[in-house]
């Protein structure tokens, strides 16, 4: 089955609210395995568009969709920044 280019943007999406949810919940690990499935539907979504365009009436849900993907990575980046700190300073006692 061939996929539209409007496909590829909401399994990014699902995906990007999967993480969303891993990430409120304190998963890291689940929140790490749905960040490289995101890169490789983003590396199909780019090898897609060189040949394929949205239709026009397409280009509305795929700004819809873009913004909920970039509220869910700025809720998952804030949640993140405590445990990349720890994670930091673990690193800092393991070196020094």
């Amino acid at each position: 089955m061939a996929h539209s280019l409007l496909d590829y943007y909401k399994a990014i999406d699902n995906a990007s609210q999967k993480m969303l949810a891993a990430a409120q919940s304190e998963n890291w690990d689940e929140v790490v395995h749905l960040e490289g499935a995101c890169a490789v539907l983003i590396a199909q979504l780019r090898h897609k568009s060189r040949t394929d365009r949205l239709a026009p009436d397409e280009h509305k849900e795929k700004t819809r969709i873009m913004q909920r993907i970039l509220r869910a990575d700025a809720e998952i980046r804030c949640l993140a920044e405590p445990w990349l700190n720890d994670l930091e300073q673990l690193m800092d006692t393991k070196i020094h």
